[in-house]
C-alpha cells in the first residue's frame, strides 16, 4: 500500500540531474511527487522507482514547458487529479552559447519561454493554493550566471538574473504569509546541461554534484534564506562580482566564456 500523504511536491525538469535528485529527496521525506518533463519514458521509470523505494505516490505529467500554454495545462491536470501542490520546484531550464546573433533565434525564444515565462506562470498558478493554506514553498533554480552579465551566454545569464530577482522579491512579499521562497544558484554541475549547451567552455570551475546542490538547497530552505549558492568558491565568486568594476568583470567573464576554436584556443574577439 502507498502512503496517502497530504503533502505534494511538483518538480519540473524531473527526468534527470538536479530535478531527479530533488524528486528523490522529497520522496525520502514522505512527500508525494508530481514529475514534469518532456521525456515520458524516463519519468515513468523514475515514478516507479519512487513508489517502490519510498512507498509514496508519484504522478507523471508529460509537458514541454517552453510552450506558452503548458503551465496552465500542468496546473489543470493537477486540479483534475485532485492534487494540491505544497512545494513547487521550478528546475527546468537550458542555456545557449555563442555570439548572440549567431545563435538560432527560435532556440533563444524557447530559452526565454522556459527559463522565464514558465517559472513565472507556474509560480503564479500554484502560489494562491499555498497562500490559502498559509503553508508552502517555492524553489526556483537560478544560477551563478545570475550575478553578472554573461557574454556569449547573454540570454541565459539574463534569464537567470530574472529568476534570482523575481524569487527574492517574492521571498519578501510572502515572508509573513506562510510561503517560503528560495532562489537556488548552482555553478557548474554534473548533469546533461552542458551536453545540451554543446560547449565545454560554458562550464566554469570544478563541477558540483546534483546531490550536494540539493542538500544545500534543503538546508537553505530550512534556515529561511532567500537564495543559496552551493560551494564556497561559487559563493565568494558571486560576491566578488559585486565589488569589481563592471567593465572589468565583463572582460573577465567574456574571456572565460568566449567560444573556442577547433584547436581549443579562444577565438579572437572581433572589433
Amino acid at each position: 500500500m502507498l502512503k496517502d500523504q497530504q503533502q505534494w511536491a511538483l518538480i519540473t525538469g524531473a527526468s534527470s540531474g538536479i530535478g531527479e535528485v530533488f524528486a528523490l529527496e522529497m520522496a525520502s521525506k514522505g512527500r508525494n511527487i508530481v514529475l514534469v518533463a518532456r521525456t515520458e519514458t524516463k519519468l515513468i521509470q523514475l515514478a516507479e522507482r519512487i513508489e517502490r523505494t519510498y512507498q509514496v505516490k508519484a504522478e507523471v505529467i508529460v509537458s514541454d514547458l517552453s510552450q506558452v500554454h503548458a503551465p496552465q495545462n500542468v496546473y489543470e491536470e493537477c486540479q483534475n487529479r485532485g492534487i494540491h501542490i505544497d512545494i513547487l520546484i521550478n528546475n527546468a531550464g537550458f542555456a545557449t552559447h555563442g555570439c548572440f546573433e549567431q545563435v538560432d533565434g527560435s532556440r533563444q525564444q524557447d530559452e526565454i519561454m522556459l527559463n522565464v515565462l514558465a517559472v513565472t506562470n507556474m509560480t503564479h498558478l500554484f502560489l494562491p493554493g499555498m497562500l490559502q493554506k498559509q503553508k508552502g514553498a517555492v524553489i526556483n533554480v537560478s544560477s551563478t550566471a545570475a550575478f553578472q552579465p554573461d557574454p556569449y551566454m547573454a540570454v541565459y545569464g539574463a534569464t537567470k538574473a530574472f529568476v534570482l530577482s523575481f524569487t527574492e522579491a517574492l521571498y519578501e512579499e510572502n515572508r509573513k504569509r506562510g510561503v517560503q521562497f528560495l532562489a537556488l544558484c548552482p555553478g557548474s554541475t554534473e548533469t546533461s546541461f552542458f551536453d545540451i549547451v554543446g560547449a565545454e567552455e560554458a562550464s566554469v570551475g570544478k563541477r558540483d554534484t546534483p546531490e550536494h546542490v540539493v542538500a544545500v538547497a534543503m538546508r537553505a530552505l530550512e534556515s529561511g534564506k532567500p537564495y543559496a549558492v552551493p560551494g564556497s568558491g561559487n559563493y565568494w565568486t558571486a560576491q566578488f562580482t559585486r565589488l569589481v568594476p563592471r567593465k572589468l568583470m565583463l572582460r573577465i567573464v567574456g574571456g572565460m566564456l568566449r567560444p573556442r576554436s577547433k584547436g581549443g584556443k579562444p577565438e579572437k574577439a572581433k572589433a
